[in-house]
């Protein structure tokens, strides 16, 4: 069949309508959460010139007294779940407590954790160039 069917290109137009309208209502209205159809704001935005860049991780203290980084690979927790969650680790840090459960469950013979913690790096910036100094700030902590 070389051509449409009216009723083939009528629901394409349709379609094509209600993807636009989604789309529209979604810029003025919606949130990440209704991405595709809504604005994807991380990408969206930036901080100013001279605003410092944050880079948020997770670490731990063993009992050695080594700082572990709690990574993805070693705990199976994203990094991004830590940080759209971020405000409900400041107000109850003890949520930190299934983290050092999670690294436990992925690494048995690795000392335990004594202690867990969210660590915001903001890298300096200046003119939008990285200044290679920065500054660390612990939002929330947990120990046992």
């Amino acid at each position: 069949m070389d051509t449409l069917t009216t009723p083939g290109r009528a629901a394409r137009l349709l379609a094509t309508v209600a993807a636009g309208v989604l789309l529209l209502a979604g810029t003025f209205w919606g949130v990440d959460d209704d991405f595709p159809f809504g604005p994807f704001r991380m990408y969206s935005t930036a901080p100013g010139p001279d605003s410092p860049a944050p880079d948020t991780r997770v670490e731990g203290v063993d009992t050695t007294g080594a700082v572990v980084p709690l990574t993805e690979r070693s705990t199976g927790i994203r990094r991004a779940e830590i940080e759209g969650q971020m405000q409900a680790y400041e107000q109850d840090p003890s949520r930190l407590s299934r983290v050092a459960e999670a690294y436990a469950a992925r690494n048995p013979n690795a000392p335990a954790l004594v202690e867990v913690r969210i660590v915001i790096r903001y890298e300096g910036v200046k003119d939008s160039r990285p200044t290679r100094t920065h500054t660390d700030e612990t939002v929330a902590s947990w120990r046992p």
